[in-house]
């Protein structure tokens, strides 16, 4: 179990995580804040299915692929939290804008 360390402060943000309120504080990345908050599974695998985890937390594995905003792929580890942000698992493998199948409505 991930916890903040005891001399962590800061002022405090509010994000939604699967429409769930999660506390932050300002200069958290979008992954350290889930990780604090409880919540270790932050995408899907296309092929299986199964729940990945954030791990290398510097942006070079790409397990912390989530959906911000409504925009896919974002690495929720290079990505520093916002009060008011909007953030999903992301499900699979979406497709680039304007690709083949992708269905922007």
């Amino acid at each position: 179990m991930l916890r903040r360390l005891p001399d962590q402060s800061g002022r405090k943000v509010r994000f939604r995580f699967e429409g769930e309120p999660v506390d932050a504080l300002e200069g958290d990345s979008v992954a350290a804040a889930l990780l604090a908050a409880g919540n270790r599974i932050l995408r899907m695998t296309p092929k299986s299915g199964s729940g990945r985890a954030p791990y290398c937390m510097m942006g070079v594995c790409f397990e912390c692929l989530v959906e911000i905003d409504g925009i896919p792929n974002r690495q929720a580890c290079l990505t520093e939290v916002r009060g008011g942000m909007a953030v999903r698992r992301q499900r699979g493998a979406p497709g680039l804008p304007g690709e083949a199948g992708d269905d922007p409505d």
